[in-house]
């Protein structure tokens, strides 16, 4: 049971965006505009623990992210296909795409929190 419950605490604490060793604090600023790039904090606000830890680090979130978008976008082909057969290659396209853009912001936040809690230090 303990198993269980400490896999769906790291799921929650990425989804809300929270410190990976911790699970108090927030990972990004919030309140920032729609159209800004989120910004990380330093430290965690509660235990002080360090979330970047050398120049370079976040590159491993960036495939990350990649993987996040293209299973977005899948995932947008098949609904669209589904609900809709027969539909127009340009809708399609729309269907992709439009997952991608809306979530990425969301995709930047998520890849970097995943990454923390996969390679704590």
């Amino acid at each position: 049971m303990s198993y269980v419950k400490d896999k769906l605490s790291f799921v929650s604490n990425i989804y809300k965006e929270k410190c990976p060793h911790c699970g108090e604090g927030h990972v990004f600023e919030k309140g920032l505009s729609v159209f800004k790039i989120p910004v990380m904090k330093e430290r965690c606000s509660e235990c002080d623990y360090r979330f970047e830890r050398e120049p370079g680090y976040f590159i491993g979130a960036m495939y990350l992210s990649y993987g996040l978008a293209i299973f977005q976008g899948i995932l947008g082909f098949l609904v669209c296909n589904a609900l809709f057969p027969g539909l127009a290659i340009e809708w399609i396209v729309a269907s992709v795409i439009l997952p991608m853009l809306l979530l990425s912001k969301k995709n930047f936040k998520w890849s970097r929190i995943l990454y923390i809690h996969i390679f704590p230090w």
